[in-house]
């Protein structure tokens, strides 16, 4: 556990008196998904050092977390983070592999390209072309994967765009990052065209391509996603090999809130067709890498259409670490060329993951909403029986490594909230 959240300059003077057996790991940001990754590298004797531009999040006082300490927010000065990295690997002995947790910090990562950091995944123009939505539906066309109906504005007037889909429709933009910065969210739904053209000019005043598309008629419940690792190909390590996929489904039975929430109940289920969609994009992609792919049911259509995919660890990465599939150690394996670091686990098909803050916060504000767990799920969770068990696991709460949940805890009292929600 890491003794304090540092300044640049004490976490680099720390490493300085400190040595590693094997280059650690960097995971950035340091809350709810940043402290699953850094316990799934943790069990296999891998050091972790959070990185992030404060200290609020809950994976620094972690069991899992040797080091955490600040860095220059890549945002607001890219230059700044790199050269604040690079100093952080040199007093670290020359060596750390990047697990970026949110888009910015994979951007910064693969655009940076900070001396002495692997990278686990691919090269920044690959990431691009899956992170923007105006290639990834275009390769999905192409494939033939259903995805939402959806117009791009290059080549279709808006008049004729808006009489396809009618209001309420959404409005996306090509890339999820620069959108988020000008308008605060990844995407608007709007109600009348008044709204649509306010929304346009805005994101043509800021250089930002969006797409047109349908609101989608989602089955609660029924959602699928793709956790996968993607290993580069031996011969052309450019690139991904997904016959060679670490893969695991996933459906985000409950969320919170319910109709448009992140996911507080995640199963592992089996779906060969959604996997075969997933890693057929991925492949003509060229990604190598952790990814989620995620996919909603069209109640309509009656079929499951690819709304996105992530190009890195997401809030509920420890599902399919507890389902047998050890996404990040068989990313931090590939990428300092250790093949007996590699993941053996035996896979779980019945695995459950449970996001308590949220799941106990929708049983207490909604009346309609049934609990999904059984009496034995709980019972392993209120007793911790569930860390030495298969079946269950969770984000954050660990009776092993009690402190993320105090501080997350702590942060429900109090107004200091972290910057980003997982």
């Amino acid at each position: 556990m890491a003794d304090s959240f540092l300044s640049t300059d004490a976490l680099i003077d720390t490493l300085s008196a400190h040595s590693f057996d094997r280059p650690p790991a960097l995971v950035s940001n340091a809350h709810i998904t940043g402290v699953s990754v850094a316990r799934a590298l943790s069990a296999h004797d891998i050091p972790v050092i959070a990185l992030d531009r404060n200290g609020d999040g809950v994976a620094p006082p972690s069991n899992a977390i040797d080091f955490a300490g600040e860095v220059t927010f890549p945002l607001t000065d890219l230059d700044g983070f790199r050269t604040d990295v690079e100093a952080i690997v040199d007093a670290a002995g020359g060596e750390a592999v990047a697990f970026g947790c949110m888009d910015e910090w994979v951007h910064a990562y693969a655009e940076s390209e900070p001396e002495g950091v692997h990278l686990p995944f691919a090269a920044y123009e690959i990431v691009d072309r899956v992170l923007d939505k105006s290639s990834l539906y275009r390769i999905a066309d192409e494939l033939g994967v259903p995805y939402p109906e959806t117009y791009w504005l290059d080549e279709t007037d808006v008049d004729e765009a808006v009489d396809a889909l009618s209001f309420p429709l959404v409005v996306k933009p090509a890339l999820k990052r620069e959108f988020e910065e000008a308008f605060g969210t990844n995407v608007v739904e709007v109600t009348d065209r008044k709204e649509l053209d306010s929304l346009l000019a805005e994101a043509s005043g800021a250089d930002i391509e969006v797409l047109l598309q349908e609101r989608v008629p989602i089955v609660q419940g029924k959602d699928r996603s793709l956790a996968s690792y993607v290993p580069p190909a031996t011969e052309n390590p450019a690139v991904g090999d997904v016959a060679d996929a670490l893969a695991v489904v996933g459906n985000a039975r409950v969320r919170y809130p319910q109709a448009f929430g992140t996911s507080c109940v995640v199963d592992r289920v089996s779906h060969p067709e959604i996997e075969a969609r997933a890693l057929a994009v991925l492949a003509e992609t060229g990604y190598y890498g952790i990814s989620e792919a995620e996919f909603v049911y069209d109640g309509e259509r009656e079929e499951y259409v690819l709304l996105d995919i992530n190009t890195r660890p997401w809030k509920w990465i420890s599902m399919p670490v507890a389902a047998g599939a050890n996404l990040p150690l068989a990313a931090y394996a590939d990428a300092v060329s250790d093949d007996s670091l590699a993941p053996s686990e035996t896979p779980i098909e019945e695995t459950r993951w449970v996001y308590l803050r949220d799941y106990l916060s929708l049983l207490a504000t909604n009346d309609a909403f049934w609990d999904v767990l059984s009496d034995a799920q709980w019972q392993s969770l209120v007793s911790g029986s569930f860390e030495d068990t298969a079946g269950v696991t969770t984000g954050v709460y660990r009776p092993s490594d009690p402190a993320p949940a105090v501080k997350l805890i702590n942060t429900e009292f109090t107004d200091r909230e972290y910057y980003c929600s997982c």
